[in-house]
């Protein structure tokens, strides 16, 4: 660790605290203020380098948070009072763990000495994060708090990113300490031995149908490039998990689309046919390994991910490489250069064989004369191709219909909750997204049950004017479970079907823009009229309510 500031100041705790932010790069907080952190947030008033989002719920405040991060690749720092306002918090920290993405929480508590007496908002956040937090710290004494909060950026920000919860007593706003020259934690890069690069090499060059799946992990590496320059080199097809979309361009000829239950054909069968799978930074969970019944993803899997603790988790590892995706990949990469490689010449062979996979994908096909998902969705990716947008999602039907139907061309491109499936995410995700980088058009395709999560929401694009552009696919229904329920319980559609507000005159009562959409011919021009406006619009398309995904 190296010292960086020399300058030396006696300050209350909430100087403190602002002044560790700034001095670790924040340059924005989500928040929601509360009796116990007003100390914090009179700091926060008298100074300008910092910026406060004010939310209009804690757990949309660490959603949002999460959106700025996905975006941006900084840590999202959330700031909220004691009692409900961190335990509303519980929900998006789970979130953020679940995808592996680095926010640090602060929560307020109450004053160290009526810790563990039931006082007025008291409750023990750090017993409750302990199963989705990377770490959590309760500072009771000033003589910790810069430390720790340097230390709780570090860890969210090294090796598998993710949430630090951060339990700041009263007390300790109020008292004063000498600030203190700022610890710099050495990032380390880490990287495999290169003896099993070499040994993971030799065994990729040498199968005969090699497949590459690309995982979220490489979004936080910055290893999009690397790969794509990696598997053109050997001609081996490439397939997404819904949290890699992006990691591959999905226009390239090797590539042949995301896998899992909800997947494309031609991936699936890709991986199911092939006889060596690299998993790079890809957790396969359950929503994966529900299609590989028979141990196609066993036969030989070579598992490249930063944590050491996801080797073999799932699916035992013929071979593991422990490090940073971009790192190793670049060593492979190295290796293949100078190495004596023998890559076997049927790569191109089964390269061509699996592309052709991809005209047994099933076509999307409409039920009624209706409007239908997958058209809107088709229809906002023609129309936003070129303006490359960041794309938000809530959860549900939508969610599967946007993975399946748009393209992305990059990482940072599409928001969604995959591991813990978080209705409620994608609105202040967006707006999480917007105020990382509000020169991108950031579109949220939400389905009418996952919009009323956080409606409320919409305030906050109205605050600050956000260019968040809102499309509700409004089919009446909770309509993934409706789905289940149709296909499991005999078409016995307990509580699912849900009355909904007017979505315009929601809109309109927050000041926003709305239209409505009911046929197909209505949707380019609205979506002409959406991106003409600078500021947020929400658009209501009715859909139909039986489609299924």
């Amino acid at each position: 660790m190296l010292t960086t500031d020399t300058q030396t100041l006696t300050l209350t705790g909430a100087k403190i605290i602002l002044k560790t932010l700034k001095s670790l790069g924040v340059d924005t907080i989500f928040g929601y203020p509360g009796g116990i952190v007003l100390s914090v947030y009179d700091e926060l008033f008298k100074q300008k380098d910092i910026k406060h989002i004010l939310m209009r719920h804690e757990q949309s405040a660490v959603h949002a948070a999460e959106g700025y991060a996905r975006v941006s690749g900084k840590c999202g720092v959330v700031l909220v009072t004691s009692g409900p306002g961190a335990t509303n918090t519980v929900t998006g920290i789970a979130n953020a763990y679940l995808d592996g993405y680095p926010l640090v929480v602060l929560t307020g508590q109450v004053s160290a000495e009526l810790i563990g007496k039931d006082a007025f908002q008291e409750v023990n956040i750090i017993d409750m994060t302990k199963s989705c937090t990377k770490a959590n710290y309760q500072v009771t004494d000033i003589s910790d708090l810069k430390y720790t909060l340097e230390r709780a950026f570090h860890t969210a920000m090294s090796g598998k990113q993710g949430p630090v919860v951060v339990d700041l007593a009263k007390n300790i706003f109020s008292q004063s300490a000498v600030y203190t020259p700022s610890m710099v934690f050495a990032q380390e890069v880490t990287c495999c031995a290169e003896e099993d690069i070499k040994k993971a090499l030799a065994e990729i060059c040498s199968a005969q149908r090699p497949v590459i799946v690309a995982g979220g992990g490489i979004v936080q590496s910055g290893a999009f490039k690397k790969v794509k320059e990696f598997a053109e080199l050997l001609n081996i097809p490439v397939v997404n998990t819904m949290m890699g979309l992006g990691t591959y361009p999905q226009d390239s000829f090797n590539y042949l689309g995301m896998i899992g239950i909800f997947g494309q054909i031609s991936a699936n069968r890709t991986v199911r046919e092939s006889d060596l799978i690299f998993s790079i930074g890809a957790r396969f969970n359950d929503r994966v390994t529900c299609c590989f019944q028979n141990g196609e993803l066993s036969r030989k899997f070579i598992q490249l991910d930063i944590n050491p603790y996801e080797i073999s988790r799932i699916i035992p590892a013929y071979l593991s490489l422990v490090g940073d995706a971009a790192n190793v990949i670049n060593k492979m990469i190295e290796e293949l250069h100078t190495g004596n490689y023998l890559c076997n010449h049927n790569h191109k062979l089964w390269l061509q064989q699996a592309v052709g996979y991809k005209n047994n994908n099933k076509k999307n096909q409409k039920i009624s004369d209706k409007l239908h998902s997958f058209e809107v969705i088709q229809k906002i990716c023609e129309i936003t191709t070129h303006m490359e947008p960041v794309v938000a999602t809530e959860v549900g039907q939508h969610q599967l219909w946007t993975a399946q139907n748009f393209r992305f061309s990059k990482p940072r491109q599409f928001l969604t909750s995959g591991g813990a499936g978080t209705m409620g995410f994608g609105l202040p995700a967006a707006i999480g997204g917007c105020i990382a980088d509000i020169s991108k058009p950031v579109i949220c395709i939400s389905g009418d049950g996952s919009f009323q999560m956080n409606s409320q929401e919409l305030a906050v694009c109205k605050d600050y004017n956000l260019p968040v552009k809102i499309f509700v696919l409004n089919n009446g229904y909770l309509g993934m479970v409706r789905q289940l329920q149709q296909n499991l319980c005999g078409a016995r559609f307990s509580e699912t079907a849900i009355s909904n507000p007017d979505f315009l005159k929601l809109a309109e009562a927050y000041g926003i823009k709305g239209i409505r959409v009911e046929s197909e011919d209505e949707i380019v021009p609205a979506l002409k009229s959406v991106f003409e406006e600078k500021g947020p619009v929400l658009v209501d398309f009715i859909i139909e309510p039986m489609e299924v995904v």
